[in-house]
């Protein structure tokens, strides 16, 4: 009976490379605004007027006359005038960057065997 045989061990090394990568951004504007205006205007006028007048002329020539006169006048004016502005402005801006980076290593050992027999047995692979 004659026996062959092959036996073979050793070991393998991999290594995995990930690189994974994120670049977020973030704006935001903001503006409010408001005017307020308030107007009033106002005008006021009196007038008040009287008279009496009398005149008399007599037949010798002889002549008489009366005067009564009364005036008033006012006169009022008004005016109002508001102005207002108010205001706001706002501005952001945000970034995000991100980098990852990974590396694993992989080891791993083998043994493999071949064994060639003659006889009844046959050949055995393993």
């Amino acid at each position: 009976m004659s026996e062959y045989g092959e036996i073979e061990t050793g070991e393998q090394h991999e290594a995995l490379d990930q690189l994974h990568q994120v670049d977020a951004s973030e704006s935001s504007y903001d503006s409010q605004f408001g005017v307020y205006e308030q107007d009033h205007a106002a005008a006021e006028s009196t007038s008040f007027d009287q008279g009496h007048q009398v005149s008399y002329t007599d037949p010798s020539g002889a002549r008489y006359e009366e005067s009564d006169f009364t005036s008033y006048d006012h006169s009022s004016v008004e005016t109002d005038h508001v102005f207002a502005a108010e205001g706001s402005e706002s501005a952001s801006s945000s970034e995000f960057h991100q980098l990852e980076a990974l590396r694993a290593q992989l080891d791993s050992a083998f043994a493999q065997a071949t064994v060639v027999q003659d006889g009844p047995a046959g050949i055995a692979a393993s």
